[in-house]
């Protein structure tokens, strides 16, 4: 039992020393993403593929977090944050950190994965090592499939330096007529539409390479003095105006700008030569802490083209989600989902339990019952190939009230979205854009059946987006329920997104920027009041990223009165721990494994008594204050069971999971000598099919 005692004197907890800058944490995060691609106990290609998330993922943090940084610095807006690092300081280091991850990034795939790659007989090479045969074979396919796609541009009178693209890769070139000795500066896009790596039999070259080799049917007579690959990242954030009359015309107009953002990076092949980089340098305005030298090849994005080759011997057994046993039906009929439901809530684990025969039945069986009166449900990001989309313009097509709040401003989905809006506008479905200066962030699908003489309501909530593509990648859950409470208070939550009202009193759930952040920290320090007088209390918090100051303010004061505080942080964490007097009894981990790990979970204990909450919300202020979110209690026993057996599985991972010390650093939690492994992930698999070989039997 913990030892109980009363709060000591402690530093002030606003103290900016107390707290780790978010950008900077963020680095951290991508960073154990670089280091699963040279774990060698994982497959190679899975390898290839953590080794593309990482740079997908630093392509994303330029764009949008260290161009608001930026901004905010021209701006000479004061840092917001608990660390108060300021922004300039803050630039600095992330351009320090990014230049170090950036130079691992290339030696892995230099000494690690590419000779890796060639022991299986994956061979990607530069041209100039084909022999004569292969040389004049990738000619041919050069003239057939690639020139005529090419556009070489020159600046010279008349002609501007020409516009790059935002993530574009591209040859920088000086070239001289050798006639005149006029030179100039061209450069060559690599085309986006074709694919990045040329296959010349077994062998693949890097495109770049083989439009490089080629310069001289780009530029005929002309001598190539020098050049130098580079790449463009531009400011991709944008904000609307709360005054904004037409929301979705003023999403498009932003949309348009976006392409022409500020440049926030220039990748460039290390080596440029210092003239040639000066003239990119100028033409696109790079501030000089933009600037990132780099190993060839840039932009390992590219390597999910490898990490698709088709070679399941080099990659994960491939994971079929199971049914949830409280959704399988007789035979092969799926189960009457609204009848499970009337029995007792339902709790779905995804990858783990299918999200087909779970959410998408949810909806379609709403549409195909004529008893279904209405159909309302949120959209934030969904997929292409997304079966729920139609499955509400079927509902509308069919006379029941159908309802759809989709979110324009879900980052890098809005083109999407306002697709999917048209088309439900088109076919009769009620479209509504969510309210101005909030991002609807809440994962919730309603349904009204009429049943007898009543009507009845029946929810399901989750904690991540109804997209089938992501569920099959993400760890998520869901929580179907037809609780009175709770389906009162989803319907009052629809009702004042739709409609025109003041925020409403809920009865059960915890919603954002209404009451959310107030509600959790009422939790944390009921449990701590309780310790102290002597109700043995722990806390235990899943979530994406906790950054929020009053909510971190509140775990530091559970630690002081001597309560238990797990938290299970995938990315940004803000919190340090193991603070003497402040965070002694704080444990931070972070799982990053096969799948992503996106749910959230809080639970909080005091005595026999674990009260558990999920929904969409990280402890972020743009969560709490800036979107609506909606975390939902979990009451049911069962589901309460299931819930506190995943937690204790993660935080007993030691195959994917980092331990975050005081100082910020994050270092690898390793099995003890002798014992095996344990794969969170993995033994939830396992479960899922013990589960439905379990039902099989019945």
């Amino acid at each position: 039992m913990t030892t109980l005692r009363s709060p000591r004197a402690a530093p002030d907890l606003t103290d900016p020393a107390l707290y780790v800058n978010r950008e900077l944490s963020w680095l951290e995060f991508n960073a154990r993403v670089l280091q699963l691609a040279q774990d060698d106990a994982i497959p190679l290609l899975e390898r290839c593929k953590f080794l593309a998330i990482f740079a997908s993922n630093l392509d994303e943090f330029f764009m949008i977090r260290v161009a608001a940084a930026r901004q905010a610095l021209e701006a000479g807006r004061k840092p917001s944050t608990a660390d108060r690092i300021p922004r300039a300081e803050v630039l600095a280091r992330v351009g320090e950190r990014v230049q170090v991850l950036a130079a691992e990034q290339a030696r892995i795939w230099a000494q690690d994965l590419r000779p890796a790659l060639e022991g299986e007989g994956i061979v990607i090479t530069p041209s100039a090592a084909l022999a004569p045969g292969q040389r004049a074979e990738l000619d041919r396919a050069f003239q057939r499939e690639v020139f005529p796609v090419l556009t070489p541009l020159a600046v010279g009178p008349g002609l501007p330096f020409p516009y790059i693209s935002g993530l574009s890769l591209n040859l920088g070139l000086t070239v001289r007529d050798p006639m005149g000795g006029e030179t100039r500066f061209a450069r060559v896009k690599v085309p986006t539409g074709l694919p990045r790596f040329m296959r010349v039999g077994d062998v693949m070259v890097p495109l770049e390479d083989v439009i490089e080799s080629h310069l001289d049917r780009l530029f005929p007579g002309m001598e190539i003095v020098q050049s130098a690959l580079f790449r463009v990242t531009r400011d991709a954030d944008f904000s609307i105006s709360d005054e904004a009359d037409d929301l979705l015309g003023a999403v498009e107009a932003q949309l348009r700008q976006r392409r022409f953002g500020d440049v926030v990076r220039l990748e460039v092949e290390d080596g440029a030569p210092a003239a040639l980089l000066a003239e990119i340098v100028e033409g696109l305005a790079v501030p000089p802490e933009g600037v990132l030298k780099v190993p060839r090849p840039l932009d390992l994005t590219a390597l999910w083209q490898v990490a698709e080759l088709d070679r399941p011997d080099l990659r994960h057994a491939p994971w079929q989600p199971r049914t949830a046993p409280a959704l399988r039906g007789e035979g092969d009929e799926p189960a009457d989902v609204f009848a499970v439901i009337r029995r007792g809530d339902v709790l779905v684990h995804h990858p783990y339990d299918d999200f087909s025969t779970s959410v998408e039945r949810f909806v379609e069986q709403a549409v195909e019952d004529p008893d279904v009166l209405a159909i309302k449900q949120t959209l934030y990001r969904t997929s292409g190939d997304t079966p729920i989309v139609p499955a509400l313009i079927r509902a509308a097509e069919q006379g029941k009230q159908t309802v759809c709040l989709v979110e324009l401003k879900a980052r890098f989905d809005e083109e999407r979205n306002i697709r999917w809006a048209r088309d439900l506008e088109r076919a009769g479905v009620h479209v509504v854009y969510g309210l101005v200066g909030l991002k609807t962030h809440a994962k919730l699908a309603m349904v009204v059946r009429r049943e007898g003489h009543r009507l009845r309501r029946y929810v399901h909530i989750g904690t991540g987006n109804y997209n089938p593509s992501t569920a099959r990648l993400y760890t998520d859950l869901g929580l179907f329920t037809c609780r009175d409470d709770i389906c009162e208070d989803v319907a009052d939550l629809f009702n004042y997104l739709t409609g025109f009202a003041h925020p409403p009193a809920y009865r059960k759930v915890l919603v954002a920027p209404a009451h959310l952040r107030d509600a959790v920290v009422e939790q944390i320090d009921r449990v701590a009041q309780a310790h102290l007088a002597g109700v043995p209390g722990r806390v235990v918090m899943k979530m994406n990223a906790l950054v929020d100051g009053p909510v971190i303010e509140a775990i530091y004061r559970a630690s002081q009165a001597g309560v238990p505080v797990d938290l299970v942080i995938r990315g940004i964490c803000g919190l340090r721990p193991g603070i003497p007097g402040v965070s002694e009894t704080v444990r931070v981990m972070s799982v990053v494994g096969r799948f992503l790990e996106h749910a959230r979970i809080l639970a909080f204990t005091s005595g026999d008594d674990t009260r558990y909450f999920i929904g969409s919300a990280d402890m972020m202020v743009r969560n709490l204050d800036h979107r609506v979110e909606l975390i939902t209690p979990v009451e049911d026993r069962a589901a309460c069971t299931e819930l506190g057996e995943a937690l204790e599985v993660m935080l007993a991972d030691t195959a994917f999971a980092w331990r975050l010390h005081a100082d910020g650093t994050w270092t690898r939690i390793r099995p003890a000598e002798g014992e095996e492994a344990v794969d969170s992930q993995g033994e939830l698999m396992r479960r899922a099919v013990r589960r439905a070989e379990e039902r099989l039997t019945w």
